[in-house]
């Protein structure tokens, strides 16, 4: 499994109100092999970084995040969306890239580092410098983010649907050069491990701590795993792909969990089974 670090596990038990009940987080903490301590420790650190409000103490104490904690921590639904359509055969692909091109200057360099890193968090494989290149629209995100930062001046976006790097122009060679395909189908693997383990817990009667844990560890894996994904569209990659068989575990996950509904289940498992729906029955 994943280390789940205690801010992290706080920030994920967040429910649909905004809520976190420490009696759960301890709990939870516990099985996960945290200390009292160390939870006691973050909470201490949320609630002076203005994340959270505490009100009451100890176990039967209540934290509720701010609104900018709130928004941060949203899992973000259209990703979400666009990779089960993708696995469905719902979003094919249309043959264009889409093309990222910047030169900041360097006195603008913490604005050039941030949009790289938007850029690449969107799945944004560098071509050559200052050029990026994903098979997903993505303009939108970019424009945004560089208004955001002050450098639109310096921003070329362009779509091609011939697109050719070093003389090569086949577009499944462009992706194994372009993006660490090997690396990425290793944590999906893994993901798969965790998921179908998980999946025959939860259609067991686990008391509420033990099925909340599975969430937080869960999430864990599921990040792990898509975090360096790009999204690439299934026509472009080596088949079968373990990503989607992974995907489709988790959403089994999410459903099974959300079958039997409680009032502490978080937030961002809500948001998960509002975009996916489990590809086999």
């Amino acid at each position: 499994m994943q280390e789940i670090p205690s801010r992290v596990l706080v920030e994920a038990m967040v429910r649909a109100d905004g809520t976190v009940d420490c009696g759960d987080l301890y709990a939870v903490a516990g099985i996960l092999g945290m200390t009292d301590q160390q939870v006691r420790l973050s909470i201490k650190r949320l609630v002076t970084d203005g994340r959270f409000v505490q009100e009451g103490r100890g176990r039967k104490a209540t934290l509720r995040a701010t609104t900018e904690t709130r928004r941060s921590i949203e899992p973000d639904i259209e990703f979400v969306r666009l990779m089960y359509q993708q696995d469905r055969g719902e979003a094919p692909w249309d043959g264009m890239w889409h093309l990222a091109g910047f030169a900041i200057p360097e006195q603008e360099r913490p604005a050039r580092d941030a949009l790289r890193e938007t850029i690449v968090r969107l799945g944004g494989a560098p071509v050559q410098g200052g050029l990026y290149a994903s098979a997903n629209a993505w303009e939108e995100l970019i424009e945004a983010e560089a208004a955001r930062l002050g450098v639109q001046a310096h921003l070329t976006l362009l779509t091609s649907r011939d697109l050719r790097i070093g003389g090569e122009a086949d577009a499944q060679a462009l992706v194994r050069g372009l993006w660490p395909l090997d690396e990425i189908a290793e944590r999906h693997t893994r993901l798969i491990e965790v998921a179908a383990e998980r999946l025959t817990r939860l259609r067991t009667d686990l008391p509420e701590a033990e099925r909340l844990t599975i969430v937080i560890e869960l999430a864990a894996e599921f990040t792990h795993a898509m975090e360096p994904d790009p999204l690439l569209p299934p026509e472009l990659l080596p088949q079968p792909w373990p990503g989607t068989k992974a995907r489709d575990l988790v959403a089994q996950c999410w459903a099974q969990v959300l079958s039997k509904p409680h009032h502490n289940t978080p937030r961002l498992f809500e948001v998960y089974i509002d975009a996916a729906r489990p590809i086999t029955a």
